[in-house]
């Protein structure tokens, strides 16, 4: 579940309380990254762009330097020091982020390029195991092209149908049509845990019970959620799990597949080469156990690394706290966009989190996000991998301003103004 909201009467009748502590701890957090203390066009960074990427901070920075200077080795099969350690280090990080999620065994976590990787991963598996002719896979409306896609791909090759959740004008699912949609074909639910357009923290455990009451196994997209909300694989009883580490304060370049044991057993290799294999000759490969069936080649290492310090660090604080302190700035961009002429809020869900879509009458959201930067602000203007939400609500593009744990008051107060001077100059 997502951090709690604060309530308007909460902020209004001690807006310190809140605001004060998540600062201190903030500004503890703040310190550890290097890249938000620049100036852009001559104006202090005001970084708004987290939904894309997050910052790093210190520890994974070291952790790449670390491993660069000292440790730089292939890893697995090396007899030598420096692959011994650089072998360490990897399954240490591999280690950290069975913890993280709370996998039940580390075999099932996937070192993956990223959330994109994984999905089609996942879609390999389903179509070469599973999916015949008529059967169904299951999405919804608000998922990033990412989780569109592979399964359009998957479909056209196999035959099967793809199915869509509607979505509400809150920017919602309908939780009333999900159900129906559900079939004795439907062969997997791909959903997204947090909305990367509009915010929306969809009810993923519900949906996750109901689809296995029909016996249908649930993809969870966690690309945006892992870094606003605890995850925990064996509470969901997901089937699948994906994110991308340089959405939690990781490198580039690496995310995690977690999978139930039964189903990465179940799935074929989904590419062939070094050390997916356990003996090769030229009548017949017989493949490595988990995890490493699915790792075929050198892995990012360092990146890998980087994503196990990441975690680890992110762990160390009162992450409730953070999340908090993101929801009441979230809650206060809101209230100040509201007040602003012509602005539209594109998705009002009860449940959000760190996202919120804009539009500004008059102004398209690239010409917006061009000024805001000559301020020093950086937001993301565009359709945000996400064209059939675009095209629910009607709009080209949105402005997304998206934050982080070690945004502050003063961020949301220099986006406003930032909105306020846009508005003037383009009056």
């Amino acid at each position: 579940m997502m951090a709690e909201q604060p309530s308007q009467q909460q902020l209004q009748s001690s807006p310190s309380a809140l605001v004060s502590g998540g600062r201190c701890l903030t500004d503890e957090v703040r310190h550890q990254f290097p890249t938000l203390h620049q100036h852009v066009h001559g104006q202090p960074l005001v970084y708004l762009d987290n939904a894309a990427t997050t910052q790093k901070p210190e520890a994974v920075l070291q952790a790449l330097d670390h491993y660069y200077r000292c440790d730089n080795a292939n890893v697995h099969r090396g007899v030598h020091a420096l692959s011994e350690r650089a072998t360490w280090a990897m399954e240490s990080a591999r280690d950290s982020i069975q913890q993280f999620i709370n996998a039940a065994n580390r075999e099932e976590v996937i070192f993956v390029r990223g959330t994109t990787e994984a999905i089609n991963l996942i879609a390999h598996g389903i179509a070469e195991s599973i999916l015949q002719p008529g059967d169904e896979i299951l999405i919804s409306a608000m998922e990033h092209h990412a989780n569109i896609v592979p399964w359009q791909l998957v479909c056209q090759r196999t035959q099967s149908v793809l199915k869509v959740i509607p979505m509400l004008p809150s920017g919602e699912l309908d939780l009333e049509a999900f159900p129906l949609l559900l079939s004795t074909r439907t062969r997997l639910l791909a959903v997204s845990h947090v909305s990367n357009a509009l915010g929306t923290v969809n009810p993923v455990a519900k949906m996750i019970a109901i689809a296995h009451d029909h016996g249908i196994p649930v993809l969870v997209d966690g690309a945006q959620a892992v870094a606003h909300t605890p995850v925990d694989v064996q509470a969901l009883d997901c089937d699948f799990y994906v994110f991308s580490g340089h959405k939690v304060y990781g490198p580039t370049g690496i995310g995690i597949l977690y999978g139930k044991q039964v189903w990465l057993d179940r799935f074929p290799p989904y590419q062939g080469g070094g050390e997916m294999i356990r003996r090769v000759s030229f009548d017949h490969t017989e493949f490595n156990n988990l995890p490493y069936k699915f790792e075929a080649g050198t892995p990012a290492i360092a990146e890998a690394i980087g994503l196990g310090a990441a975690l680890q660090w992110f762990s160390h604080f009162r992450q409730h706290t953070l999340w908090e302190h993101e929801a009441t700035l979230l809650y206060q961009l809101h209230a100040q966009l509201k007040a602003l002429p012509g602005v539209k809020i594109i998705g009002n869900a009860k449940e959000k989190t760190a996202v919120c879509s804009f539009t500004v009458a008059g102004i398209h959201p690239h010409d917006l996000g061009t000024l805001l930067d000559h301020s020093g602000i950086a937001v993301r203007a565009g359709h945000h991998c996400a064209m059939p939400v675009m095209d629910f609500f009607n709009v080209p593009a949105t402005v997304r301003a998206s934050v982080a744990i070690y945004n502050t008051t003063e961020d949301i107060a220099r986006l406003i103004n930032g909105l306020e001077q846009a508005l003037e100059f383009w009056q």
